[in-house]
């Protein structure tokens, strides 16, 4: 016979929420926590946590079978869902629309977790005026290698850069190895607008410490810390405060003081400690909503970097040919330069010539939905090839979080650029080579 499934209700400020499934285990690694005690942790946070989305459209990204496992993204709100859930419709650069939860309380909060839902992804967007964002996302990715102390570096050249435009920037840690600064901005600025602002703001970051932050969008050119632009066009949404992260320390996205950076850790903030912290010195964003600031600085400096002849940077793959968009190819697939004929030179003399692009020698090891397979590819390959593998510096492995419409999956990368061309090993198929879109994309060439 079947296994019963069990059930547990909460009342919550007058408001039951069915809890299935309460003893599943969601961490079972450095520590243990079930589906009931992720519940649990966002109720005793809550304060904080549903500030962070309120109002605002969430995507669902549920972990079904606990953090260890993989989960796959919903932007569509269920169809069986309490009748005290508000929904909007939201359309996406793919010209499709779907209608989104959201959240507004700890009963709906309860809710969402009960479908997986560990981490919060709301939109940059009120439910009030779903074009115009009210927030300036500044996401700070380090790469390979690379120390939290750079991060807490880029992110102090970031408040004071913030502060100079005229903008206040709220930190929080990414709850993996980064850190969020979100800025509170008017609803008047266009999707396409704050991104702009927000690639400005990258490449003046880069330009005050080049040896620590990068602004460019292929892994294969970056060093240090990534300041990721992109996180502002539509349809992008990062983890809110609070949010747990699907790591064994079940760490989390944690608000914080400027004071605080210089002496803070990732690993300080998690499940176990955040309620205490929050209950002990309040939510940091408390006074968020009060600060909203102006882009039209950072926008004057976006025309200045323009006028210079630094024109737009690449977009997210799912988006159409954006206007003033350079060739969306990655440096290491970019085909050599063709001699133009009298019509492109022609044409050329009116625009800003292009720095041509050096060709990185990138090599596919390892592809799978699961992370630590991928991971367990690279270090056969690594094995196979000893004597290459040697050259290799640390920011010359690209591991990429591949997203396709409703999952996700690690593909590894290594660039063979200090390694000499004697030596260079030839692409191999990869170990091992799990593409859940491969079969998608193939029948989509042969449509074409």
């Amino acid at each position: 016979m079947p296994k019963k499934e069990t059930a547990e209700v909460l009342s919550i400020d007058g408001r039951e929420v069915r809890i299935s499934n309460p003893d599943k285990p969601y961490f079972s690694r450095d520590v243990k926590l079930s589906k009931l005690d992720v519940v649990n942790y966002y109720l005793s946070v809550a304060s904080g946590a549903v500030a962070g989305i309120r109002d605002r459209p969430s995507m669902l990204k549920r972990f079904v079978n606990g953090a260890e496992k993989e989960p796959f993204y919903q932007k569509r709100a269920p169809e069986n869902r309490p009748e005290w859930l508000r929904t909007v419709t939201l359309s996406f650069p793919s010209g499709r629309t779907a209608e989104e939860v959201v959240v507004d309380d700890a009963a709906g909060l309860a809710w969402i977790v009960n479908l997986g839902c560990i981490e919060l992804h709301p939109h940059a967007v009120r439910t009030t005026d779903l074009d115009h964002p009210d927030e300036l996302r500044i996401d700070l990715d380090p790469g390979p290698g690379v120390e939290w102390d750079d991060v807490r570096r880029v992110a102090i050249e970031t408040r004071n850069l913030l502060e100079e435009m005229g903008l206040r920037g709220w930190p929080k840690t990414s709850g993996s190895r980064g850190m969020h600064i979100n800025a509170r901005i008017h609803q008047k600025w266009s999707f396409t607008e704050v991104r702009r602002a927000a690639l400005a703001l990258s490449r003046e970051i880069e330009r005050r410490v080049p040896t620590l932050a990068t602004s460019k969008w292929w892994k294969e050119e970056r060093h240090g810390v990534f300041l990721d632009y992109n996180q502002n066009a539509k349809d992008r949404t990062t983890c809110s405060a609070y949010s747990i992260r699907p790591l064994p320390d079940a760490r989390v996205s944690a608000p914080l003081r400027w004071e605080e950076i210089p002496d803070c850790e990732p690993g300080d903030f998690t499940v176990l400690t955040m309620p205490a912290r929050l209950e002990e010195i309040g939510d940091p964003n408390a006074h968020m909503n009060d600060a909203a600031g102006s882009l039209d600085q950072l926008l004057e400096l976006a025309d200045r970097d323009e006028a210079a002849g630094l024109g737009d940077a690449p977009w997210p793959p799912h988006f159409q040919k954006m206007e003033g968009e350079p060739t969306r190819v990655a440096p290491s697939r970019a085909k050599s330069a063709k001699t133009v004929g009298k019509t492109t030179k022609k044409a050329a003399v009116k625009k800003t010539a292009a720095k041509p692009r050096s060709k990185m020698p990138l090599i596919v090891v390892a592809n799978s939905p699961h992370k630590d397979k991928a991971l367990a590819g690279l270090e056969r390959w690594k094995a196979k090839h000893t004597d290459v593998a040697a050259h290799l510096a640390v920011d010359d492995v690209l591991v990429d979080s591949m997203r396709g419409r409703s999952s996700t999956w690690t593909r590894i990368r290594v660039n063979l650029r200090n390694v000499p061309e004697k030596i260079r090993p030839a692409q191999e198929t990869p170990d091992p080579d799990d593409d859940p879109t491969r079969a998608w994309r193939e029948a989509r060439g042969k449509k074409a």
